[in-house]
């Protein structure tokens, strides 16, 4: 028989051995480089700094992140230092105030409340929200939001006040500014987009 052919084993140990340091080699590629911030598909922290907008892309039959000229947030330009602090804070308060169990972020979380994945870019910060709040800028305006959303009852789904200092405020929209510039394949798939002069 050929399981009692000592031929057959040998053979058998070998070709797996190959199998998996073939396997091995492949386990070694760092392909986390590619979703890391600075990686190909997710811009670095700084891009706080840039104007971001989408524009349709006619071969991928989708939107996708493109990255504009400089552009200020809160007034200011983020050192790659700054930008990692705000970043670090940003998420903190988001996982401190528990905002997936309302909205969405790359897919996770609730759909009590609006879908903050592309939430920088849209428009009714400009149309409502900039006017309602009294602000200058969009990301005043969802900063001041965020820090008293009570005042601004729109819905019937109103956001509480979950005390938000001025500092996690900023540091939650710049979170949400580097999180629209994400290339995600186009989801989610109906969000609005910044209206532009181009």
């Amino acid at each position: 028989m050929v399981a009692e052919d000592p031929a057959f084993w040998r053979a058998g140990a070998i070709s797996s051995t190959l199998v998996m340091l073939i396997v091995l080699v492949f386990l070694t590629v760092d392909t986390l480089a590619t979703i890391r911030p600075g990686g190909v598909n997710v811009p670095a922290y700084t891009v706080i700094n840039k104007e971001i907008r989408y524009e349709f892309d006619v071969q991928t039959n989708r939107y996708r992140p493109v990255i504009g000229a400089d552009q200020l947030l809160f007034g200011r330009s983020y050192s790659a230092p700054e930008a990692d602090e705000a970043m670090h804070l940003g998420k903190l308060v988001i996982q401190s105030r528990n905002c997936m169990n309302c909205h969405t972020f790359f897919g996770n979380g609730a759909y009590y409340a609006p879908d903050l994945t592309k939430a920088w870019l849209d428009p009714a910060w400009q149309q409502m929200w900039m006017p309602m709040t009294q602000s200058a800028t969009r990301e005043e305006a969802m900063a001041v939001f965020l820090m008293n959303p009570e005042k601004f009852p729109t819905w019937s789904r109103q956001m509480p006040n979950l005390a938000i200092t001025r500092k996690e405020a900023e540091a939650v929209v710049a979170y949400l500014k580097w999180m629209s510039a994400v290339e995600t394949n186009g989801f989610p798939i109906h969000f609005g987009h910044i209206q532009t002069n181009r």
